[in-house]
């Protein structure tokens, strides 16, 4: 029997290793709403080893977000709080809600899904680095070849509306 298109398994699915930068964030990834024909809501599975983040601490001002702990331990950063989160937590981040990080604190892996609209344009502030990142043609998560816009700047560079006009 044929499962339906929009029925997938996990299981089925690979593993997708997200670049890992400084020793810090290494997290890997099984992509499920685009693989379903999920394109406004997009789900990942992620596998967190420990001590290790997914992405640095960041604010969306186009997607809601939403984080269920499968299994395991960490730790959310939800603006200047550490909040522990354990298996069976759902934790939401608003649309320009406090900047947001997940941390595995503990010496087991943490899997959990990672659950967001798939708005764009997208702006994400990152207040750790004093970065922004804008996003058009794909939201985060979404297909890298629809991409049109994928940069990110460093705030302090901000020019005048004018310049080079």
């Amino acid at each position: 029997m044929t499962r339906h298109q929009n029925v997938i398994n996990s299981e089925d699915l690979p593993w997708e290793q997200t670049p890992p930068h400084k020793d810090k964030f290494a997290s890997v990834r099984k992509q499920l709403a685009a693989p379903a024909g999920g394109e406004r809501i997009g789900c990942s599975l992620f596998r967190l080893e420990p001590g290790k983040a997914a992405f640095p601490a960041h604010v969306h001002y186009g997607n809601e977000e939403a984080v269920y702990i499968l299994s395991g331990e960490g730790s959310m950063r939800l603006g200047d709080e550490q909040v522990p989160v354990r298996q069976g937590d759902y934790i939401a981040m608003p649309v320009a809600g406090p900047a947001h990080q997940l941390k595995n604190t503990s010496q087991q892996p943490l899997e959990y899904l990672c659950i967001s609209t798939m708005v764009h344009p997208e702006v994400v502030i990152y207040p750790d680095s004093g970065k922004v990142g804008a996003m058009a043609g794909a939201a985060p998560g979404g297909p890298k070849e629809s991409r049109v816009l994928w940069e990110f700047f460093r705030r302090d560079g901000a020019v005048d509306y004018y310049e080079g006009e």
